[in-house]
């Protein structure tokens, strides 16, 4: 679908946070219209073959991609499993985005939440050391969510947020939904797809099918492949296999950050529950006999 410029209004349902706690106006912003097989290729959880093969074959193919960066897990010492922050810096000077993860890999919920933005700080404090920006995408660890946590997440200067197929899936599955602007919170985007060792690559075109009429899907990978937690990633020729379909297809592979040229991130929903609510019941109703 040809990119057109398209003037995106902020309709009665949507409000744009806007300076002080509390304080909301209307906006209007100019746009690209988000064309179809729009891809959002994202990594979590620093691992060391996001560098060693997933690099080189998103670079040969000129796609963009958010690399997720936790030092949880056994980070610190086993630099066989997971990246050093001289390749998490490369990615970065090759163009992708180094997104935020915290610094423990530290599940959000009511009994953490209030730790959460000393764990954003470690990372962001990382990154300077290494001459990465601080960051403006977040994913949640373990695809956990906790509605206190969006103001925080906000007030940190976060624009984007990556969650997984739930709530409207069960956790730990593979499937979820496209991406909507405007009825999707920015800091609440499902994931469509979660890649894992039972993943079949006709489940992953039938998730593409999704990156059409105004939605984008969002990939959510582990490792490819990855030594310490093998049960989350898919291997190097599976990787590969769907890489290559996402080219020979003329998908438009992107970073999460990259949205902002066809969503407002200070756009959201006033209820972000509300187009998750309106999914389960229709899952419920699709396996009714």
């Amino acid at each position: 679908m040809k990119n057109l410029l398209i003037v995106s209004f902020a309709l009665a349902f949507i409000t744009a946070p806007i300076g002080a706690k509390g304080k909301e106006e209307t906006a209007i912003s100019i746009l690209e219209a988000m064309p179809d097989k729009l891809i959002v290729l994202t990594f979590d959880d620093s691992v060391k073959s996001h560098y060693t093969v997933a690099r080189p074959i998103l670079e040969n193919y000129g796609f963009g991609a958010t690399f997720f960066i936790t030092e949880g897990f056994t980070f610190p010492t086993n630099k066989v499993d997971y990246m050093t922050w001289k390749e998490i810096a490369a990615l970065d000077r090759a163009g992708f985005e180094i997104g935020n993860h915290t610094r423990d890999h530290m599940g959000v919920n009511p009994k953490t939440v209030d730790r959460l933005e000393v764990q954003l700080a470690a990372i962001d404090a990382r990154c300077e050391e290494h001459g990465i920006a601080k960051p403006i995408s977040f994913a949640w660890p373990g695809n956990g969510l906790d509605m206190d946590a969006l103001e925080i997440l906000r007030n940190h200067g976060l624009r984007w947020a990556r969650r997984g197929g739930f709530p409207e899936y069960p956790r730990g599955g593979e499937r979820g939904f496209p991406y909507e602007p405007g009825l999707d919170h920015p800091l609440l985007i499902p994931s469509a797809g979660i890649p894992r060792p039972d993943y079949t690559f006709e489940e992953f075109v039938e998730t593409l099918d999704g990156a059409r009429d105004g939605k984008a899907v969002v990939l959510q990978f582990h490792g490819v492949p990855e030594g310490e937690h093998p049960w989350v990633h898919v291997s190097r020729a599976t990787f590969e296999q769907f890489m290559d379909y996402l080219h020979e297809h003329d998908f438009q592979v992107i970073a999460l950050r990259d949205l902002a040229r066809y969503a407002d991130w200070n756009l959201e929903p006033k209820d972000p529950m509300a187009i998750v609510e309106s999914r389960k019941a229709k899952l419920a109703e699709a396996v009714k006999p």
